[in-house]
């Protein structure tokens, strides 16, 4: 009342200097004074707008011809007595701004709000019900006031709005129409209250209609891994209707969805070459059998298996259908050594069921490594590397030898080496004592050469591996032989070079009396020997040798040899194969 009498005060002021200078003019300013003093009568001429709530982000503001969402109580400024409430109704208020539709306060006073915001506006009876009132609930001259709290706000204008939160460096590609897509999101509504989230990916195709109309326009250009908000507005939403408890009629509705997946059914295998060793001369084939580690992932990254976590290799035939497809086809045309990402989809891998930890219709990468392959049909390889010029005599069967090793996987691992030990490697050929592999690689070398020897499993240690060697791993070996003893038949303490002495006995009585002891026998055999007409076994004391051969021959064992008892070897297979 204070500020209309100050008005009315004013007025009056203005008719008596106005009465002074002009007389034509006092009867207007009398009419201005009385519509002063009539309205005064009444507190308010505007509405007075209190924004007792005022939400720290406000995106956007109500304008003329905008829709909104809102609950209220409407309460008489008398008494405070309410009039109406949507809450009581259970059910928003909806309607457009601007327009007429409803009463002049209103229009004017929801300008400008936010979503979330709380105001409380009075209303004068001019910019409400007037001196009328309505329907026998507001009576005239009511000045009315509404506590509102806005919902929502769209316009028939508006689009669906995207906001990216995080996209993946280098993405290739974004989700397009007919694609298979797999995604996580939270829907809320404008006022941040929730009304689902997905526990498990939601999976849908694109374009088929499966999904409403903004959130299916708000996915497209997605890339795996990418997070982003997407606002539908509710004519590209569930519209009038709603949906369920939690989507109201006319909600807004904002998506935070996060890309895990997606493929499109035409999808073949993406193959990216991440390494591939020089030198590489031969590539797998269907029919290898292949030995590879792997990391396998899903496409945003999670890691789904691992041979290197079990500390061993995958170890399969290639083309034989004993794994996925699309990976019995990623298996074929790589070369020892090379590392490949291969992504594979669905189609080609476990399809819309999925198995164990992989979920249906899931695009799998896997980061492999093939560490060796084989053919059940390859023979031992070999190269020389070095070869001495001087070469009389090489390696073969029945030789003892002395070798220097190392023994590695195809990918380099080291297994084993002779250098580990004081003094290399020392073996019969011919004996067994070696894999087969490793014995046709050590055959016709000489002194001083060396080689890279490739031996097949099938040719070393098989399927169950042994010691350090893994299951069917090809094995490197890096020779050198150091020493070469010529050897003697298997069974064998003794052989003649050429044909021995004739008479025999006459050749080992060196002193013409008959009878032959150990020591002009021992003497006789190092003879030969040291004249190249005979061998003894090599890798055994020549001494322990010639006595077993004396005692052999000295058949009464008085010590000493007579002609009588003399026997030569005269059939290939006889079991005594010590005498001469």
């Amino acid at each position: 009342m204070l500020l209309w009498n100050h008005i009315a005060a004013l007025a009056a002021v203005l008719l008596f200097f106005a009465s002074r200078m002009d007389p034509t003019k006092p009867l207007e300013l009398l009419i201005f004074v009385c519509a002063v003093t009539r309205i005064s009568s009444n507190p308010l001429v505007d509405i007075v707008v209190d924004r007792y709530h005022i939400p720290r982000v406000c995106p956007r503001e109500v304008q003329t011809e905008d829709f909104v969402r809102y609950h209220f109580n409407g309460t008489f400024y008398e008494n405070g007595k309410q009039f109406d409430s949507s809450h009581d109704r259970g059910k928003a208020f909806i309607s457009q701004v601007g327009l007429g539709r409803l009463i002049s306060g209103m229009d004017r006073g929801l300008l400008g709000m936010c979503v979330s915001e709380r105001r409380r506006i009075t209303v004068p009876p001019h910019l409400a019900y007037g001196s009328i009132g309505a329907g026998g609930v507001i009576p005239p001259d009511s000045v009315l006031v509404y506590d509102v709290h806005l919902l929502d706000i769209w316009n028939p204008e508006d689009k669906v709005q995207i906001r990216t939160l995080s996209k993946p460096a280098g993405c290739s590609r974004g989700a397009s129409a007919s694609d298979f897509v797999r995604y996580h999101y939270n829907g809320s509504l404008l006022t941040d209250e929730a009304f689902d989230s997905s526990n498990e990916t939601y999976d849908t195709y694109l374009g088929q209609g499966d999904l409403i109309k903004g959130l299916e326009e708000g996915l497209l250009g997605t890339c795996v891994g990418e997070r982003r908000v997407i606002i539908v507005p509710p004519f590209l939403a569930y519209g009038e209707q709603g949906y369920g408890a939690g989507i109201p009629p006319q909600a807004t509705l904002v998506f935070e969805v996060l890309m895990v997946d997606l493929f499109n059914p035409k999808d073949d295998l993406t193959v990216e070459v991440m390494e591939v060793p020089q030198g590489c001369t031969r590539r797998t084939v269907v029919g290898d059998y292949v030995r590879y580690h792997y990391n396998g992932t899903f496409q945003d990254g999670t890691l789904f298996d691992s041979s290197y976590q079990r500390n061993g290799t995958y170890n399969t035939y290639i083309g034989m259908g004993h794994v996925i497809q699309g990976m019995d086809k990623a298996l074929q045309g790589l070369c020892m050594g090379e590392k490949r990402r291969i992504g594979i989809p669905p189609h080609l891998a476990y399809g819309e069921k999925g198995v164990g930890l992989i979920p249906g219709s899931a695009v799998l990468i896997f980061h492999i490594h093939v560490i060796d392959f084989h053919n059940p049909k390859d023979s031992v390889q070999i190269r020389i590397t070095h070869k001495p010029r001087d070469c009389n005599a090489t390696s073969e069967a029945d030789d003892l030898i002395k070798y220097r090793y190392n023994c590695s996987l195809m990918d380099g691992t080291l297994l084993y080496s002779s250098d580990h030990y004081d003094s290399p490697s020392v073996t019969t050929l011919g004996a067994n004592k070696v894999i087969v592999g490793l014995e046709d690689g050590l055959r016709g070398m000489c002194v001083g050469e060396r080689r890279e020897v490739v031996v097949p499993p099938h040719w070393a240690h098989g399927e169950n591996g042994a010691g350090d060697v893994p299951r069917s791993a090809v094995l490197l070996f890096e020779l050198e032989l150091v020493e070469l003893q010529k050897g003697v038949p298997e069974g064998y303490m003794f052989v003649w070079l050429g044909d021995g002495p004739d008479p025999l006995f006459d050749a080992m009585d060196m002193n013409g009396d008959k009878e032959v002891p150990l020591e002009e026998f021992s003497e006789f055999i190092h003879r030969q020997v040291q004249e190249d007409k005979g061998r003894l076994r090599p890798g055994m004391e020549a001494s322990s040798i010639i006595k077993d051969m004396f005692d052999n021959q000295d058949r009464n064992k008085d010590g000493k040899i007579v002609e009588e008892e003399l026997m030569v070897k005269e059939v290939e297979d006889q079991v005594a194969r010590d005498e001469l």
